[in-house]
């Protein structure tokens, strides 16, 4: 299946079923009031997070979402059934917007979490209503009101505790694939990563009640110019928003001119260029490969570095596990003094 994070899609709730003009006509009762029965109300177009979807491509094939529309009210009072709701599932994570105005409707931050992104209309009343001491037969009744009808923006986010960050083919496919059970592809060339990948990292035995866990995000690489639309960092940017840790990934490149500490630096000018509470995020910076000699070599020099920005610089190899658990461990305590945010307007009653 393809990761599809963004579509667009157009979303008509159902019209209110029109009020009925009828009277009561029985045998010995020859006047008889109105008896007309209101019309049903028509059905939302309901949202629901699930779990159990990490794509947005279902609804690339859905052009328009619509609800059942209200019945019309009959004789004899009888009032007509309610039109039924239409409920959508889209992933954990989904950011829904109106495509025109480009407001923010709803977050779906959570399992199961409810938005109401278009309301049907109301059923019309029957003429029974109007019915006063003047005019005791009333003839008229009231249309269904029309459901709303939207053009809307979907947007996904993955939802990840730690965001992984550096240049293509620093190795966060790699270590993704050794802390945790994700398997993403893995080669020696640039934007081997297309899509983002999550990997679950469990720390300790939860059987003993030490165990600690959170969730990684691994994705693509990002270059001088992300920010802009270069390469394809800019695609996948968003998906570190909801993080409440970034982890930095250096190491020595082949390319002349390079060096750790300026990727880091033009790492993060593309952060602060894109979003300035992502690059106020929590950090930690790790020196990968460390199973290759001329990095282990370089090591103290580029240390030494990072000493004078203040940060600490972990030494790394996913390959031979080495230095995993101490960066780790410093990961999962930095997470536990970082509150993960409230969600903003996460499912409204109504996206009216």
């Amino acid at each position: 299946m393809r990761f599809i994070d963004e579509c667009e899609i157009r979303v008509e709730a159902g019209d209110g079923g029109n009020g009925c003009v009828a009277f009561r006509r029985e045998r010995y009762i020859p006047f008889g009031g109105p008896a007309g029965g209101d019309g049903g109300r028509g059905g939302d177009v309901v949202f629901v997070a699930d779990s159990g979807l990490g794509t947005l491509q279902d609804l690339t094939h859905q052009r328009v979402l619509r609800a059942e529309s209200g019945a019309h009210g009959e004789g004899k009072d009888c009032y007509g059934r309610s039109g039924r709701d239409l409920v959508v599932r889209v992933p954990v994570g989904t950011v829904v917007y109106d495509r025109d105005t480009r407001e923010k409707l709803c977050e779906l931050l959570e399992p199961n979490a409810r938005a109401v992104v278009a309301r049907g209309g109301r059923g019309g009343r029957g003429n029974k209503h109007f019915a006063t001491p003047v005019d005791r037969a009333p003839r008229r009744a009231e249309p269904g009101e029309p459901g709303e009808k939207r053009e809307l923006y979907l947007e996904l986010k993955v939802m990840a505790d730690v965001g992984l960050l550096g240049f293509p083919n620093v190795g966060k496919s790699t270590f993704v694939s050794a802390v945790s059970r994700a398997r993403p592809k893995i080669a020696d060339y640039p934007f081997t990563t297309l899509e983002p990948h999550l990997g679950v990292v469990t720390l300790g035995d939860p059987r003993r009640g030490d165990g600690r866990s959170f969730v990684v995000a691994d994705v693509p690489g990002l270059i001088p110019g992300a920010s802009e639309g270069h390469g394809l960092g800019i695609r996948f940017l968003r998906h570190l928003e909801r993080t409440r840790v970034l982890v930095h990934l250096v190491t020595l490149a082949d390319e002349p001119g390079r060096s750790p500490i300026d990727d880091y630096h033009v790492i993060r000018s593309e952060l602060a260029a894109f979003s300035k509470e992502l690059a106020a995020l929590p950090e930690l910076v790790a020196l990968t490969k460390a199973d290759l000699p001329h990095v282990r070599a370089a090591y103290p020099e580029v240390k030494r570095a990072f000493d004078e920005l203040g940060l600490h610089l972990y030494l790394v190899s996913a390959v031979t596990h080495e230095g995993l658990e101490p960066l780790l461990n410093a990961v999962a305590d930095r997470l536990a003094d970082t509150a993960r945010p409230a969600p903003a307007r996460e499912a409204r009653k109504s996206a009216s």
